[in-house]
């Protein structure tokens, strides 16, 4: 097999060639056909989510084709198609896992972070966090939904049933979730970097009803704001724009430090939430729902070996959509 990977922070992947790998025991080996480029691999290659298990191969938005099975893996066969996301395993024994909110698990892995990931040829993965893409026909359009969408939902499920909606950072989870809510018949009101003329014409190509700079005020008061972009200076902003009740989801796994903000910003009953990593049933739920509400990825390829590319143009933000690789 072939792999981009990080041996050290800050410095550019690498590619090599291993052995291929063998799945073990509740496993299967995964031919990547597609792996989707997260801001959280930036996060990981950058040094700003700790301790990754050096070297690793990064990527987490992966579909593929089962190519071997392990011992113990019921209901899964050679030569079908799988995503397989950042959870990539829990324990199934610490409260949250008991609880049902394995996302909190405090015994997790995470692929592309903790276990090897997607930027490769080839992946094993826990087959109980692999999920059949049954209907799925396109892996290049369907990789971005195994982060970006599958974040993109549980951030719009803690929005509540807000029918004016702010996506602030519209990037490839962002260009998601706006075609769900506007499939649910929510407003969507899009916020982009100061001047992204190309962002903010793609949010209103897929039916935003509003797009602007995130200095911007919205031209009406919104419901609830989503937070993709990973600056902490747009809580308050966001807080701004959202009416009394409203509330602000902040749906990254890292994001800058918040600054100090007046009281009154989050008076009146406005409330702050993070969103923490996937469950399952959030994948089931969203891999099921995405093709009924029509959702179209907009995606750039680059070659296995052109991960540093990607990487650096997501940084840039010279694109629209998603990133991904196809080896």
């Amino acid at each position: 097999m072939r792999a981009m990977v990080l041996r050290a922070i800050g410095k550019p992947l690498r590619l090599e060639t291993r052995p291929d790998p063998l799945p073990g025991t509740g496993e299967i080996r995964v031919r990547v056909e597609a792996c989707a480029v997260c801001r959280t691999d930036l996060h990981v290659v950058d040094g700003e989510l700790p301790d990754p298990k050096l070297p690793i191969v990064p990527g987490h938005e992966i579909v593929g084709i089962v190519d071997a099975i392990g011992p113990g893996v019921a209901g899964m066969a050679v030569g079908t198609r799988v995503g397989v996301p950042w959870l990539g395993h829990t324990c199934g024994a610490c409260p949250y896992c008991l609880e049902g909110r394995e996302n909190l698990c405090d015994r997790p892995l995470f692929t592309g972070y903790t276990r090897d990931g997607g930027f490769a040829t080839h992946v094993v993965a826990d087959a109980a966090f692999a999920f059949p893409l049954d209907g799925y026909a396109d892996p290049v359009a369907a990789a971005p939904l195994m982060c970006a969408g599958l974040i993109g939902w549980r951030s719009l499920r803690k929005a509540g049933d807000a029918r004016r909606i702010g996506l602030y950072g519209f990037g490839a989870a962002a260009h998601i979730i706006a075609q769900v809510c506007r499939w649910q018949g929510r407003s969507v009101f899009a916020f982009t970097r100061a001047g992204d003329k190309a962002a903010q014409a793609h949010a209103l190509s897929l039916g935003c009803t509003w797009a602007g700079s995130s200095d911007d005020a919205p031209p009406e008061p919104l419901d609830a704001a989503i937070l993709f972009a990973p600056a902490g200076p747009l809580v308050p902003a966001a807080l701004k724009a959202v009416r009394k009740g409203g509330r602000v989801v902040c749906g990254g796994i890292h994001m800058s430090d918040i600054p100090q903000f007046p009281y009154r910003l989050i008076w009146e009953e406005r409330s702050i939430i993070s969103v923490a990593n996937l469950t399952r049933q959030d994948a089931v739920e969203f891999l099921a729902l995405a093709p009924e509400a029509g959702v179209r990825t907009t995606t750039r390829e680059y070659p296995l070996e052109g991960a540093n590319e990607a990487l650096s143009d997501l940084r840039a933000g010279r694109f629209q959509g998603a990133a991904v690789l196809v080896p």
